[in-house]
């Protein structure tokens, strides 16, 4: 008797090759709808569903393989008992399952989608027939991805069969798809209205793939995705160099979010998460990156490169120049991809469009028992609205500076203090515990002269003395939140000092 396949999928990725291997091997292949035809039209021998069920699809569609004459035989064991029930219901029985699940998550991917359409695009029998199958892993083949279709093909043309090994690597999949597909609409189901956070938040993603280490050597890592089009730096394409690192991603992101904050070409070259320098240039990215580098050239060593425009020529030689870790821009021009080249292991990553896609709403973070979820933290765009509370008020070229200031602040480990020019950091103090000292590391670490600068701190100063200090060093105007209850003291302070202050009234703690 011939063995059977089962296969419905809505990506049609390789699925026709995949089927006429199958017949190949003496499967008899069983199908719906869609995938019938598209294996009809390439010529594949196909059964559509409703011969074996003996019952029609209907509803749209929502009822067509959810009938015992294709679930029996999924899930009978190989027993005697299981054989004579199926050979007493005429039921014969399925060996192989390729099912990819309706696509729900590039639904509400989509601007404008309604509920409506994304409750049709809630897949059931698709998890059915592969939960079940993966139950039965030990007689069943269950694939959910065409990238399993080459190696099942392989195994099934050497050996006749799969492996036990194969069978539970493709059934913990399963599980694990399913798991990450029920979390997706359980979100977007579950998403809170008026603003307030959802009911249901859930991390879930299949393994992508390892990485060499974590943040150390002796801890394991990988990287996982939820189910759906990849976003973010996890989707960058890499152009050359070494794969990439847990620390690596990390500082990606850190990088890419600090980059985000600016629309004329700009530059960030992150260290350990932390800006080593950012500057911003209304012509040219090369200018750009010559203002980064700048602030803090010994700490840039083994950083993240972080531009918002496309990479040319004349950056990419000027880069080669130092060593980096990785580069990450939206584009790099073929020309320029191959001047990088030279430095062999320089990780060199473009995101394309995605470079400038939304910010997910809501992020979470595991800590022990459980899960933190918070709203992303918005552009730090208010300090050119904010409330001027000196006797003196910021000059044209302090709101500039003042406004670099802020955002790169949101970016620094707090405590945070920023000295800034209008187009560039000037030195930068990051995760000290005592806002004083942030001041002074940063006006110790540079090698400029901060005569004229302007700064930036993350949260309130609950004194005057690292107000002081930041004025001492040079700066003639600052931007804080404001809130603390000696801001009067503070105040006065700056006003003794002939410093501008504006209250933003917002805090950008970074932990």
């Amino acid at each position: 008797m011939k063995r059977r396949a089962i296969i419905s999928v809505s990506d049609k990725t390789g699925v026709a090759e995949f089927a006429r291997g199958l017949v190949d091997l003496d499967f008899e292949v069983v199908s719906t709808g869609g995938t019938a035809r598209t294996l009809q039209e390439a010529g594949v021998p196909v059964t559509d569903v409703s011969v074996v069920t003996g019952f029609p699809e209907c509803l749209d569609g929502r009822v067509k393989t959810l009938h015992p004459n294709l679930l029996a035989g999924v899930l009978a064991r190989d027993t005697q008992a299981h054989r004579a029930t199926l050979e007493e219901l005429g039921i014969g029985a399925v060996d192989l399952i390729a099912v990819n699940l309706y696509p729900f998550v590039e639904t509400i991917s989509r601007q404008g989608v309604t509920e409506d359409e994304a409750v049709e695009n809630i897949d059931i029998g698709g998890p059915t027939m592969i939960r079940a199958a993966a139950k039965n892993f030990e007689r069943v083949t269950v694939i959910t991805d065409s990238a399993d279709y080459g190696p099942v093909l392989e195994e099934l043309k050497e050996n006749g069969a799969t492996s036990p090994e194969t069978r539970r690597r493709l059934m913990v999949k399963v599980f694990a798809t399913t798991a990450a597909y029920d979390a997706a609409v359980a979100g977007y189901l579950g998403r809170g209205e008026d603003g307030a956070l959802p009911d249901v938040f859930v991390m879930a993603g299949l393994k992508a793939k390892d990485l060499r280490y974590g943040e150390n050597p002796h801890q394991k890592a990988a990287v996982y995705l939820p189910p759906g089009p990849t976003h973010g730096i996890v989707g960058a394409m890499q152009r050359q160099g070494k794969a990439l690192s847990y620390n690596n991603l990390v500082d990606m992101e850190a990088a890419w979010a600090l980059i985000r904050e600016f629309d004329p070409p700009a530059v960030a070259i992150i260290k350990h998460t932390n800006p080593c320098g950012c500057g911003v240039d209304g012509e040219s990215l090369d200018e750009a990156y010559e203002k980064a580098l700048a602030t803090d050239p010994v700490s840039a060593f083994g950083g993240i490169v972080a531009l918002n425009r496309e990479v040319g020529d004349a950056l990419a030689t000027r880069m080669c120049e130092h060593f980096f870790e990785v580069v990450i821009a939206p584009k790099v021009a073929p020309s320029a991809l191959e001047i990088l080249s030279r430095k062999k292991n320089l990780r060199v990553m473009e995101l394309g469009e995605a470079f400038f896609e939304d910010f997910p709403p809501i992020y979470g973070r595991q800590v022990s028992g459980g899960i933190l979820v918070q709203e992303m933290d918005p552009v730090a765009s208010e300090v050119r609205e904010a409330k001027v509370v000196t006797k003196r008020g910021p000059t044209d070229a302090e709101w500039a500076g003042l406004d670099m200031a802020w955002r790169v602040t949101k970016h620094v480990k707090s405590n945070a203090i920023v000295f800034c020019r209008e187009d560039r950091t000037a030195a930068i103090g990051a995760g000290q515990m005592s806002r004083v000292d942030s001041a002074k590391l940063a006006v110790m670490k540079t090698q400029q002269d901060l005569k004229g600068t302007v700064a930036g701190s993350d949260a309130f100063f609950p004194f005057p003395d690292g107000l002081e200090e930041i004025a001492a060093a040079g700066a003639t105007a600052i931007a804080q939140p404001g809130g603390s209850i000696r801001d009067h003291q503070v105040i006065e302070a700056a006003d003794k000092l002939g410093l501008a202050m504006v209250f933003t009234g917002r805090r950008h703690f970074r932990h």
